[in-house]
C-alpha cells in the first residue's frame, strides 16, 4: 500500500530501510572531514554526530522511507558547453526549487501514513537540508547505489533523481539494499574538468564545480577557473555521462522542465544583473540562495573562459563592482579576452 500511495503522490520509487542500516557512514564522514575535502561546508563537521548516525537523529524512529523524485531532462545537458557565449546551468536548477516540490509530496505521503497507521504514529520529513545522509540510506533501502562519482545511480532512473525521506515511528517491512553496478566504467571520473575525484567513490569538494559555483564564498582558486568553462551554477558532467541514463525518462513534473530563459542564457545578459534583476529572474529557483554577487562572479569566470572579444564590455563594467570577488573575477576575465 505504501509504494502504491507513493506513486499516486508522484514519486518515481519508494523503498524502506531502518535508521541503523548504514553503520559505515560515520567512519567515512570522519575521514572526509579530517582530510578537509568538505571545503567551506563547516556544517558537515559541526553536525557529524547526527549526519553520521541516522539512528541518533531521532532515536524514536523505527523506519526510514526513501523516495526518489525523477527530474530527467528532455535535452542533452552537455550540449550547452559548446556554446561559448551562453551559460550552463545545472538541470535541477532550470526551473522551480525542488526542495519545495518534494517536501509537499513528502508531507502528503506522511499524512496518509499517519491516517493509515494510527494517530500515535509520528513522522519527520527531510529534503536535503537536515543532517541526513540521504545517499547511503537510499542505497540501504534499495533505491540505487552510490556510483564512482559518489551520487546515487538507479537502474531504472539513471542519475536524474532527487532524494526525499520520511523518518517514522511506524515499524515497516524493510527492502533489501542495492549492490554496485558500476563495473569497470570510469566515464564519470574521466569527464570531470577539474579532477574532483582523487579515486573512485571519493570526491574532493574543493575541486568540484558544483561546490565552487554554489557553496564556495570568495574568489575561486585561479588554477581551477579555466576548468569551470561556462558552468555558472552547478555541473552535470559526471551525471550526464553515466551509461545507466539510457533508462532515464523525462520528468513528468512540469515544475522540473527547463524554463526557456534558463536553458542556455546569454552570458552578457546575466553579467548585467543587479540585485533586483537577479531576484526577479530567479524567484522560486534554487539559484536565488547564492545571491547576486556570487552568481555574477561565476558569470565573469564563464566570460573569461569564452574567448569571445564581444563579451569584454560586459566584464569591464564589473571591474569596479562593489563586491570584491566580482571585481576580481571581472578583471581576471578581461585580462583573458582577446582585444
Amino acid at each position: 500500500m505504501l509504494k502504491a500511495e507513493a506513486r499516486e503522490v508522484g514519486f518515481a520509487a519508494c523503498r524502506v530501510c531502518q535508521p541503523g542500516d548504514v553503520p559505515q557512514v560515520m567512519a567515512r564522514l570522519q575521514a572526509y572531514v579530517a582530510a578537509g575535502r568538505h571545503g567551506q561546508m563547516g556544517w558537515m563537521g559541526e553536525r557529524m554526530h547526527w549526519r553520521g548516525a541516522p539512528d541518533a537523529l531521532w532515536p524514536e524512529a523505527r523506519s526510514v522511507i526513501m523516495l526518489a523524485e525523477n527530474y530527467g531532462p528532455e535535452h542533452d545537458p552537455l550540449a550547452v558547453l559548446e556554446q561559448r557565449d551562453r551559460a550552463a546551468i545545472s538541470v535541477y536548477a532550470q526551473n522551480r526549487d525542488y526542495h519545495d516540490v518534494v517536501k509537499k509530496r513528502l508531507k502528503r505521503l506522511g499524512r496518509w501514513l499517519i491516517e493509515t497507521a494510527g494517530p500515535d504514529s509520528e513522522i519527520k520529513v527531510f529534503v536535503d537540508t537536515a543532517p541526513v545522509m540521504e545517499k547511503p540510506l537510499g542505497q540501504a533501502a534499495g533505491l540505487g547505489w552510490q556510483g564512482k562519482h559518489t551520487n546515487l545511480v538507479s537502474r531504472k532512473l539513471g542519475s536524474w533523481f532527487f532524494l526525499g525521506c520520511i523518518f517514522t515511528t511506524v515499524a515497516l517491512p524493510v527492502d533489501g539494499g542495492e549492490v554496485d553496478h558500476c563495473g569497470s566504467c570510469r566515464a564519470c571520473l574521466d569527464v570531470c574538468p577539474t579532477g574532483a575525484f582523487p579515486a573512485p567513490y571519493q570526491l574532493d569538494a574543493r575541486r568540484c564545480i558544483s561546490y565552487l559555483t554554489i557553496e564556495h564564498a570568495g574568489p575561486v582558486d585561479p588554477a581551477l577557473r579555466a576548468g569551470l568553462g561556462n558552468r555558472i551554477y552547478g555541473c552535470d558532467d559526471c551525471l550526464a555521462v553515466c551509461p545507466w541514463n539510457k533508462f532515464a525518462q523525462r520528468a513528468a513534473e512540469a515544475k522540473y522542465h527547463a524554463r526557456p530563459e534558463l536553458l542556455a542564457p546569454r552570458l552578457a545578459d546575466l553579467a548585467g544583473l543587479d540585485d533586483a534583476g537577479f531576484r526577479a529572474l530567479f524567484s522560486g529557483s534554487p539559484i536565488k540562495r547564492i545571491g547576486r554577487d556570487r552568481f555574477v562572479r561565476n558569470v565573469c569566470y564563464a566570460i573569461g573562459n569564452s574567448g569571445e572579444a564581444g563579451l569584454r564590455p560586459a566584464v569591464q563594467a564589473l571591474c569596479e563592482d562593489a563586491d570584491a570577488a566580482v571585481r576580481d573575477a571581472a578583471r581576471w576575465a578581461a585580462a583573458r579576452l582577446p582585444a
